[in-house]
């Protein structure tokens, strides 16, 4: 879904702005305000990007740590390693799995959850903390003819600034 998004610095300036996309005609169930007293961030839809982080984290796990699992295992049948002598050779190769099982959750865990924090956040994380400083957004749902007349009716108003945002398609389970 594309957006247009006004960041505005106050309830009375949100609401003004509302009003004025209103009377020019826009539907309701096109626009919204997120910001304190109106829909927070979730309720819009605002990737909240520690929990895609953690998504992104088990899903890499999944495959990771089976995959570790056999590395290690085959690791520890190539070289021989003894690292458990009372172990004898099958508890070995399978101390090397688990070795190798918890190397891949490492890996699922700083890659898949600190990228993902880093990267995967897109535009949502600036919105999050510019309605954490209490700042309030008005958002207009449409296509680009929409949002380009939802502009130059809020250009007058003087809002902070205004963007374009689209939802990311992805969802991770």
């Amino acid at each position: 879904m594309s957006y247009l998004i006004a960041v505005v610095a106050n309830r009375i300036a949100a609401e003004e702005a509302y009003t004025t996309l209103e009377q020019a005609g826009f539907a309701q169930k096109n626009l919204t305000i997120i910001g304190t007293g109106y829909k927070t961030a979730d309720e819009f839809g605002l990737v909240d990007p520690k929990k895609q982080a953690l998504k992104r984290a088990k899903l890499m796990a999944i495959w990771l740590v089976p995959f570790g699992f056999a590395a290690g295992y085959c690791f520890n049948l190539i070289t021989g390693l003894s690292t458990l002598d009372w172990a004898g050779d099958p508890g070995n190769h399978i101390v090397g799995g688990l070795l190798g099982a918890i190397g891949g959750a490492m890996g699922s865990f700083f890659v898949g959850g600190g990228v993902g924090l880093s990267f995967g956040s897109g535009d949502s994380l600036p919105y999050r903390n510019l309605l954490q400083a209490g700042k309030y957004l008005v958002v207009v749902a449409g296509g680009e003819l929409q949002k380009q007349r939802a502009t130059n009716l809020l250009r007058p108003l003087n809002p902070e600034y205004l963007q374009g945002y689209t939802a990311p398609d992805e969802v991770l389970v």
